[in-house]
């Protein structure tokens, strides 16, 4: 930025100058004036295209060594954010029926937790799923659950008293942080909840910094190329908006797991890490497997 300083006339006395001389190193001075305004003053800046966002967003990958500053979205990429879940919602979160219709158990498996990984349930809820990990990771391990509503957090530690689970860990997150500690996970799971984040830039930002080397996220999504997946279509994602969003900003898909009935599950690794690289599976091939094993919609 040119400062006013720099841009400003000094008179010295002693120099004789006639009336039009005097006037025109007025002009002078005040164009100069006006040019250094100009330059010196900041314009309102508009709320950027998609596009403009989506360069913005590719340009945020591992290169990016400070955290994005991000205001909250209303989209990203091209997709609609979507609201999160109100904790009055919780009951449904622990329905019985839940692992009937989305065959968690087998997602549960793909994880491959062991005794002494350091874990992270990021949008846990009242811990559908943190409680199982805080049992497979064993007391040596550590599970961080993390949310934003401090109802959600409650819930979960009255259910993880019940069961005397002492090696779950609350954290109070925001909607741009989760407060994890940097270079710590195995595994950090999210289960239908990264469509709701307001801020998707500044939380993966913050995802990759708490991912140890060789740690990876598990991306739970409900199938949006499905159309007989029973869930709004605002609370889906398609396996080509996830890697469109998630290779923007620093990752890599190092493994997928196609069988489920009715989500995506994708686990991604920093695009530093020495994990290999794979290509996904598409997804009509996906689907057409599925309905020829009977395995869809059900």
């Amino acid at each position: 930025m040119i400062s006013f300083r720099s841009r400003s006339v000094r008179w010295y006395s002693g120099t004789p100058v006639d009336g039009r001389a005097r006037l025109l190193v007025s002009v002078l001075g005040l164009l100069l004036t006006l040019v250094g305004a100009a330059e010196g003053i900041a314009q309102p800046v508009a709320s950027p295209s998609e596009p403009a966002a989506e360069e913005a967003a590719k340009e945020a990958g591992s290169a990016s060594q400070s955290k994005p500053v991000e205001e909250p979205r209303n989209s990203y990429l091209g997709r609609v954010v979507a609201k999160p879940m109100s904790h009055l919602g919780a009951p449904w979160l622990i329905r019985p029926e839940r692992d009937e219709e989305e065959n968690a158990s087998v997602s549960f498996q793909q994880l491959k937790l062991t005794d002494g990984m350091v874990v992270c349930d990021l949008g846990c809820g009242n811990g559908y799923w943190t409680l199982p990990m805080a049992r497979k990771v064993g007391e040596d391990g550590r599970v961080y659950a993390v949310d934003i509503q401090r109802e959600m957090l409650q819930k979960l530690r009255q259910r993880a008293d019940r069961y005397n689970l002492k090696n779950i860990q609350p954290v109070l997150g925001t909607v741009d942080d989760p407060k994890l500690p940097e270079d710590t996970l195995d595994l950090l799971l999210m289960v239908d909840v990264y469509h709701e984040f307001s801020h998707p830039q500044s939380m993966l930002w913050e995802i990759r910094r708490a991912l140890k080397p060789t740690g990876v996220i598990a991306l739970l999504e409900y199938r949006e190329e499905d159309p007989t997946v029973p869930i709004k279509p605002l609370h889906k994602m398609s396996k080509r908006q996830i890697m469109k969003e998630y290779q923007a900003n620093g990752f890599k898909l190092v493994r997928e797991y196609n069988e489920l009935p009715w989500q995506h599950l994708m686990f991604f690794a920093r695009d530093d890490s020495p994990l290999e690289e794979i290509q996904p599976e598409p997804t009509d091939e996906v689907l057409q497997r599925l309905d020829d094993g009977s395995n869809r919609g059900r």
